[in-house]
């Protein structure tokens, strides 16, 4: 005899059999016991859930000879032949195969005759949603006055497709996803019938891997046993066969992210789909940790709502430590955009580099997350006193007389390392939330810039003023920004200019008026730019910090 799928030999025949949806079996059970059956009923949910189970549960219940309670006994003429699949009373139709005007106006011309046993005549139709618009149509004036001796049970996973004529004509009954606890209590009766020992963690992973259908749950059980035949199914083994990941694993992924280590995360990837990882379930379960991280930082009352051990729980709450919210929710949008991609995409792998690139460098997207994730950066970069090399400036360091540095505070282009850009690189027009964005940078970057910096800057201009001939010109044309170990940074775009300047004489000169000005000696260093890129593009430009800020304020 050839075998039977786990789901279908253990499918329920009776409505104390159903689990996860004891509203709709009161309801029905209760109509059936006061002989008050409606004509049209929809069953409407995800996939999995009972609603062509219950479906047939009810078309047994309502021709059974000997009903008990509400419920069909199983054993009479018209239930054992209902069961079997002869009955002529029960008629079921796939509406993605049969969804045109024809079938319809022949169920039309089938219903004026009537049952040849039993009390009704039970028409169950399938994913009614995929009926063309002239088969819902010819359906509706059948729908709205059948005869007596006949019920439409309709099932879809998709209502919204429905049209309204239609779902007031119907008893709506919106089938609920199945809880973890109880999915994993009837994956528990079946090991039993089965005569299969499992490790506790591994049920339950697996009823959470069923995503709320108890048929899909009970597929991947059947697929872990069959695997494992005849050993004991443990959490390893159950990761193993369905490819999936623990949460040490996004542990290590997360510290990743949190230290911007693109190259890090994509050698993780390489390892893990080598290992046999199946790359939507991966992203799927990263979601669900990441989901995690974000209630344990919601609330400290979250253990019964995450369902973990207590050693779990401990692990994750000290990942949940490492990583703001704001960034976790970017990450947890990032995925989720991916997992609807995944679906219809024929290079996976590629979609997933690319979004674990993008988790990294922030500056690949617009938008005002985004923009705050970037401005995080740059205030860690500065408060770290962290300097990058600029492409072709490799090896530069700075030095004690000023020259062959490194020139300014991020890597070239990079937008959010550039406050006067801030605007551009934020994708919106100032004025908008990104105007709240400008003046929360601004902000962030002068919490590091000393204040006796800060009033050399804003007095500039007239302290360059004061000063004598050549040198008062070529200060005109000079930018500021911060230096190494909070110093002022003078910079030129011309060698010569920088040449004259960048002397001890002038820079002693440049020193006693700022002093004279601000009322304390402050450090000057003097560099050329010496990269292929603008000042904008290599330098925090900290005049239009301060006078965007002095805006901000004014307003």
């Amino acid at each position: 005899m050839s075998y039977t799928a786990l789901y279908r030999r253990f499918r329920p025949q009776v409505f104390a059999d159903v689990r996860g949806q004891e509203h709709i079996v009161t309801t029905l059970r209760n109509q059936i016991r006061a002989d008050r059956i409606g004509h049209a009923y929809l069953f409407c949910g995800t996939r999995g859930t009972g609603k062509t189970t219950i479906a047939k549960i009810f078309a047994r219940a309502v021709n059974c000879q000997n009903p008990d309670d509400g419920s069909p006994c199983g054993m009479c003429p018209s239930c054992l032949a209902i069961q079997e699949g002869n009955s002529m009373n029960v008629i079921e139709i796939d509406a993605a195969s049969n969804n045109g005007v024809d079938n319809i106006r022949q169920i039309r011309e089938e219903v004026a005759y009537s049952p040849t046993e039993g009390r009704f005549k039970v028409y169950i139709i399938d994913e009614v949603h995929m009926l063309s618009i002239g088969a819902f149509n010819a359906l509706l004036k059948t729908l709205e006055e059948p005869p007596s001796y006949v019920i439409f049970i309709l099932a879809t996973t998709e209502v919204h497709k429905l049209p309204i004529t239609i779902l007031s004509r119907c008893q709506r009954y919106d089938f609920r996803r199945i809880t973890i606890d109880t999915i994993a209590a009837r994956l528990n009766e079946l090991l039993r019938a089965e005569e299969v020992t499992a490790e506790e963690r591994a049920v339950r992973y697996i009823a959470k891997a069923g995503d709320g259908s108890m048929r899909d749950a009970i597929s991947l059980l059947d697929r872990c046993i069959a695997f494992y035949l005849g050993q004991e199914l443990t959490y390893d083994k159950v990761l193993m066969v369905l490819g999936a990941a623990d949460n040490q694993v996004f542990g290590r992924m997360l510290s990743l992210i949190v230290q911007k280590d693109a190259a890090g995360l994509i050698a993780g990837l390489e390892e893990l789909l080598m290992q046999g990882r199946e790359p939507g379930q991966l992203v799927t379960d990263l979601i669900w940790y990441l989901r995690s991280l974000l209630l344990l930082q919601s609330s400290d009352d979250m253990e019964e709502v995450l369902d973990l051990s207590s050693e779990n729980l401990a692990e994750m709450k000290e990942e949940a430590a490492k990583i703001e919210s704001e960034e976790l929710m970017r990450c947890i949008r990032i995925f989720s955009e991916l997992s609807n991609q995944l679906r219809y995409a024929s290079q996976k792998r590629i979609l997933i580099e690319i979004a674990l690139i993008k988790l990294c460098r922030p500056q690949m997207e617009e938008n005002l997350e985004s923009l705050l994730a970037r401005m995080d950066e740059l205030e860690r970069r500065l408060q770290q006193g962290m300097v990058q090399t600029l492409p072709g400036t490799a090896g530069m360091a700075f030095g004690g007389d000023g020259r062959n540095r490194m020139p300014g505070v991020g890597p070239a282009g990079d937008p959010a390392m550039q406050t006067s850009q801030m605007a551009a690189f934020a994708g919106q027009q100032p004025g908008s939330d990104a105007q709240t964005a400008l003046g929360t940078a601004g902000r962030a970057v002068l919490e590091v810039i000393p204040q006796d910096v800060q009033e050399a800057v804003k007095r500039w201009r007239s302290i360059v003023g004061n000063l004598p001939g050549s040198l008062r010109t070529f200060l005109r044309d000079a930018r500021l920004s911060l230096g190494p170990e909070n110093t002022l940074l003078i910079v030129f775009e011309d060698e010569f200019a920088e040449n004259y300047v960048n002397t001890e004489a002038h820079k002693q000169e440049i020193a006693d008026a700022v002093a004279a000005s601000v009322g304390k000696a402050i450090e000057i260093r003097i560099q050329r730019n010496e990269s292929q890129h603008s000042f904008e593009d290599s330098y925090v430009d900290i005049e239009k910090v301060i006078h965007m800020e002095l805006e901000i304020e004014e307003d």
